[in-house]
């Protein structure tokens, strides 16, 4: 795993962000940073707001107040599109490939924002080169790839962006125990050969084994921080405390 650089500014700084629907508020000063290079992890049960933050911080939902910044530059209320060309690239929940499509054609929407041919070229061989089955099965349709190899695509499609920052919304969803472990292993791969930095949200306390840092988020509400060797000696603690023994 890359380790986090120290004495930097903040890539993704989220200041006392607060959101919802409609006039209901889901957030609450919610406030967390990412370095560059980090891994960082938000933690927390099903309701606790964890994909409402990151629908906020990528303009998917409207803030109500607070600040988003990604390198030192506000981008509060910047709509996903605006934000890819500044390095900032989201996997959704779900994967949200298009199964009648390729999987080289659902990398190629990746680079929607990169008209440079060459680039986009370069884009692809790094991207088959850190997901090498995706290679293999280029001209096979995503909707008939395993849950794991769909995660490869989704990571995959992300990084045909370039981005310095990537938020991943519940990687582990769906997938068995063995491949989500797989899914979380490719995560660290990708924060180890491309330096990009990792905002993962999850439930999942094994995401908790990739992280520098982890936040817990309760009701909309950060409720507990930890950093470094911290991070794993409260796995425990937050599995019993915040995310159920059952996780």
């Amino acid at each position: 795993m890359t380790a986090a650089r120290s004495g930097t500014n903040p890539l993704l700084e989220v200041d006392r962000l607060c959101s919802g629907y409609g006039t209901l508020q889901v957030l609450f000063d919610v406030s967390l940073t990412v370095g560059p290079g980090e891994v960082v992890a938000l933690m927390g049960s099903n309701g606790a707001g964890k994909t409402t933050t990151l629908r906020t911080i990528t303009g998917l939902l409207k803030t109500m107040s607070g600040t988003v910044r990604l390198d030192g530059h506000s981008i509060t209320g910047q709509p996903p599109e605006a934000l890819v060309p500044q390095g900032l690239v989201m996997v959704p929940e779900g994967r949200g490939m298009l199964r009648e499509l390729t999987v080289q054609e659902n990398l190629e929407l990746g680079a929607f924002t990169n008209s440079d041919r060459a680039s986009v070229a370069r884009l692809m061989d790094q991207t088959f080169t850190t997901f090498p089955i995706l290679a293999e099965r280029r001209q096979q349709k995503a909707g008939t790839l395993s849950g794991g190899q769909q995660q490869m695509l989704a990571l995959g499609r992300a990084l045909m962006a370039a981005p310095r920052l990537m938020l991943v919304d519940e990687a582990s969803l769906g997938l068995s125990p063995i491949m989500t472990e797989t899914a979380f292993n490719l995560i660290a791969e990708v924060n180890n050969t491309t330096g990009a930095a990792v905002l993962i949200v999850e439930q999942n306390v094994l995401a908790l084994d990739l992280a520098h840092r982890a936040y817990v988020l309760e009701k909309g509400q950060i409720v507990a921080t930890a950093e470094g060797a911290e991070v794993r000696r409260m796995q425990g603690r937050l599995r019993e405390a915040y995310l159920g023994a059952g996780h």
